[in-house]
């Protein structure tokens, strides 16, 4: 079974080549870098539930973003976007102490977690792709800390369990991006199977791949409503649904 997911009214959306990603890396920074990607997702069942530590079902979806990662000699972090062409410099000994509301956030998010993890983190060049349209609700900041999380603690030669890898980069968003997100949106990009959902305990992180019936298939449809963590009408969701869910604890019969 392939399930072909549809973006209505996005208009054509380009094909995730590796080889695409590769060839950009090569000319734009004269090195063969190692390719890594993660996919979008969209929410089956469960909306502003994983915070609140009860259950979700997303599955991952055909739409990712990829990140090729090389070394450097010279000490710096350059990241290149391919999305809103632009590069940013960093120096790998004197990394921004916080968020600059700048796309570049997200990956240097990563790297300050691994930081604050204890690993040293040396000088890399990388390029970043994705077709997981922006503000959509379908994860495109999870995809970007999943691929860019993958390509770091690999060049550093580390590797996490795709549950600890997704609470990293949970952390990206929640300590350096400053978005209050729960956990659902990494870990499905961390750890989704093709043409399966998760079903994802949020209490313990335990989680069950569910085969989706190659009968079916999933619709993608754009509302053409933008969606933003950080801002927007989501942090006072997130205050109503923690409100809620601490009333039964306190319900006396």
């Amino acid at each position: 079974m392939n399930i072909q997911f549809e973006f209505i009214n996005e208009g054509e959306t380009e094909m995730h080549d590796p080889a695409v990603i590769r060839s950009l890396h090569v000319t734009r920074f004269q090195a063969e870098p190692a390719i890594f990607v993660a996919p979008g997702r969209v929410n089956l069942i469960g909306e502003h539930t994983d915070y609140a530590e009860g259950f979700v079902m997303p599955a991952a979806i055909d739409f990712a973003t990829l990140a090729g990662i090389s070394p450097r000699s010279d000490g710096k972090i350059v990241i290149y976007s391919e999305n809103y062409t632009e590069e940013k410099t960093f120096e790998a000994a004197a990394l921004p102490a916080k968020a600059g509301k700048h796309w570049s956030d997200y990956p240097m998010g990563v790297v300050a977690i691994l930081t604050g993890e204890g690993h040293k983190i040396p000088g890399f060049s990388l390029s970043l792709w994705g077709d997981v349209p922006l503000g959509s609700g379908l994860s495109s900041s999870a995809a970007l800390e999943v691929a860019t999380m993958l390509a770091v603690t690999s060049l550093i030669g580390i590797s996490y369990p795709g549950p600890v890898l997704a609470r990293l980069c949970q952390r990206v968003e929640n300590e350096f991006v400053g978005a209050n997100c729960g956990i659902m949106d990494q870990f499905i990009s961390a750890n989704g199977k093709k043409d399966h959902a998760l079903l994802l305990d949020c209490r313990d992180l335990s989680f069950k791949l569910a085969p989706i019936p190659s009968h079916l298939a999933l619709v993608i449809a754009n509302t053409m409503v933008k969606h933003s963590i950080a801002g927007g009408d989501y942090p006072t969701r997130r205050r109503e649904s923690e409100a809620a869910h601490r009333f039964p604890r306190t319900w006396r019969w």
